[in-house]
């Protein structure tokens, strides 16, 4: 088997309780590396279209990459995978911690499951010995709960990603969680684990991951550490707090539910940077990271009474429930932020949707009846912590917001549809494309309103020239923005970090591979297959009948109308142009953005290409 896999994918029908094991094969490595290549390829095949994905016939997948769990730099990631619950689309949700490089440590490189079983169950990994195991007296247990008690049963070297109560009643905004806080956040899946009564995986493991240059790796390892560049001083001192004040001040960072800006929120600071960090009890890491960049926070001790040692909130959701609230009281969002990490929640989704209601509420469509008093009201902390923990136990209103903005605003009805802020009922990451255009295009992914799934923007410190276009124009970007997003499909397959491949040179992700595995792969061949990754995913769409048409941009977050006030007053994004050029330079349907059938046979896809022209036909 290629260097960098455990050669072995498991199996598990929750309607029969049955595993199995499936030879992982090595085409299948080459041309998908592993991560959500491999798991679209493998759902794609066994998965019919217009599936239910909370019914007994959708998969879900837990995958890790070939870099998972190996001396690589950043090589900490598994990628959740299945049809989104959330959006209809392709789903699929990217995490770090050592959850990852555990599960291929107990033997296997992914585990799909299909079915529902009768009673919750989690499967449990031993060293190559699978076996699904009774949950029922962890059933209604959040996460930090789940994770204690498996350890308990198991012994301290078990690792656990489990959903929390919100997974359990099917949010629509759902996750998985493990390591306390690390979230495998985006598309809903939470609700599909839910879905399957499938509490928890829990996997212990000394195996090793088999690598084709072992000493070679080492010293490549050496070598890139001493090279480490771009930001990774600022993400060492801070994480991805760092940003939180600087990023409102120029525009990026969302304000007042993408209606506002800094002149709206002038106390970012109060909640970024040195005032996280003076909060913070000690830095985490997720496996063997070189930087850190995450934290665990001393325990609250004003009118919040968090313990000590929960996760230092990220960038996406110190803005989600910070400047999109107006809310600059840390203590709170540090506690919303547990919140959602013990009940299972994406913090993006929930922060946004709390915004929305707060919109809501100030603009008189809901009143202090429908919230049972709460005064959602611009920068409220208590009421914003108040109804977090109410969407998250789907009590009283909660139960309005617990699916997120699209689905609360066509219960509340009256208007609200028109403050609900998503692209096809996700909920819309944390930069503005007002300020930043590129991530226009990284919102019309195959799963919509993701921030990380790249652009012209998303390079490593040197060794990569993207296509040049003129900067002054919208026009010509096409060709950039597609290597972006080919080369995030790369890093996020093989299990590398996204953050981190942004302190390395271009080397480093060719070396890495190719040392790991065995084989002779340049640049243009791994964008190749990033690009054959990326025709996988939305000819899952395609089959599903989704068209990329239906994506649409709520006005606000492009300028439509423009802001009066702020550093992005006045300015519009020409999304038809950037929408055009990119599914142009991607050889899509430039109104559907279905895959193009000589396109698909090029990548070798013969068989989507095939299985796309029937249900054209159909």
């Amino acid at each position: 088997m290629t260097g960098g896999y455990m050669g072995k994918m498991l199996f598990v029908d929750l309607t029969q309780a049955r595993v199995w094991e499936e030879a992982l094969e090595d085409s299948l490595c080459r041309n998908f590396l592993g991560g959500y290549g491999l798991g679209a390829r493998v759902i794609f095949t066994r998965q019919k279209a217009g599936v239910d994905p909370l019914g007994q016939d959708a998969i879900l997948g837990v995958v890790t990459g070939p870099l998972t769990g190996t001396p690589a730099l950043f090589g900490s990631r598994y990628v959740v995978v299945g049809k989104s619950p959330l959006t209809g689309t392709w789903g699929d949700a990217n995490s770090g911690g050592d959850f990852g490089p555990h599960l291929k440590l107990s033997g296997y490189d992914a585990v799909f499951f299909i079915g529902i079983s009768p009673s919750p169950v989690y499967l449990f990994i031993d060293d190559g010995r699978a076996q699904l195991r009774d949950a029922g007296e962890l059933w209604g247990k959040d996460t930090g709960e789940t994770e204690s008690a498996l350890q308990v049963r198991h012994g301290g070297d078990t690792h656990v990603a489990c959903i929390g109560p919100a997974g359990e009643k099917m949010s629509l905004i759902s996750c998985i969680i493990n390591n306390g806080g690390r979230a495998a956040g985006r598309s809903g899946l939470g609700a599909v684990m839910g879905s399957k009564k499938l509490k928890a995986i829990a996997v212990k493991g000394k195996q090793t991951v088999p690598l084709a240059h072992e000493q070679e790796i080492k010293e490549a390892r050496t070598k890139y550490l001493g090279q480490l560049g771009g930001t990774v001083a600022v993400f060492r001192d801070f994480g991805t707090s760092g940003g939180l004040s600087a990023l409102v001040e120029i525009g990026d960072a969302p304000v007042k539910n993408w209606t506002g800006s800094v002149v709206d929120f002038s106390n970012a600071s109060a909640i970024s940077d040195r005032s996280v960090i003076d909060l913070q009890e000690r830095k985490y890491g997720c496996w063997r990271c070189p930087v850190s960049c995450g934290g665990l926070m001393k325990a609250g001790t004003g009118q919040y009474r968090y313990p000590a040692a929960v996760h230092k909130p990220e960038y996406e959701t110190l803005a989600a429930f910070g400047s999109m609230c107006l809310n600059d009281n840390l203590e709170s969002i540090i506690q919303a932020a547990e919140i959602c990490n013990s009940f299972g929640l994406d913090t993006i989704s929930a922060g946004s949707t709390i915004a929305f209601a707060i919109e809501c509420y100030e603009n008189g469509i809901i009143n202090d009846k429908d919230t049972e008093g709460i005064e959602l009201k611009w920068g409220n902390h208590q009421a914003i912590v108040e109804m977090t923990r109410k969407l998250a136990s789907r009590e009283g209103f909660g139960q309005v917001l617990a699916d997120g903005t699209r689905l609360a605003a066509s219960r509340i009805n009256r208007g609200a549809e028109e403050l609900a802020v998503h692209i096809r009922g996700q909920e819309v990451a944390m930069h503005d494309p007002k300020r930043y255009m590129h991530f226009a295009i990284s919102y019309l992914d195959s799963t919509p309103a993701r921030h990380t799934q790249g652009n012209y923007a998303t390079k490593p410190v040197s060794g990569l020239e993207y296509p040049a276009f003129d900067r002054h124009s919208v026009a010509g970007r096409g060709g950039a923005n597609k290597i972006g997003s080919d080369l995030t499909h790369v890093v996020n397959s093989a299990g590398m970090c996204l953050l981190g491949m942004g302190f390395m040179p271009a080397s480093a992700i060719t070396d890495f591979i190719n040392l790991t595995t065995g084989w002779d792969l340049s640049m243009d061949d791994l964008l190749k297959t990033g690009e054959r990754i990326a025709n996988m995913r939305q000819a899952f769409n395609a089959r599903e009948g989704v068209s990329i048409d239906d994506f649409k941009f709520p006005g606000r977050i492009i300028g439509q109308p423009a802001l009066e006030a702020g550093p992005t007053a006045g300015k519009t994004v020409d999304l038809e142009t950037l929408r055009k050029d990119f599914l142009t330079a991607r050889g899509w349907d430039i109104v559907t953005g279905r895959p193009n059938t000589g396109k698909l046979l090029e990548l070798s896809l013969d068989d989507v290409a095939a299985a796309l022209s029937c249900e054209g036909k159909a």
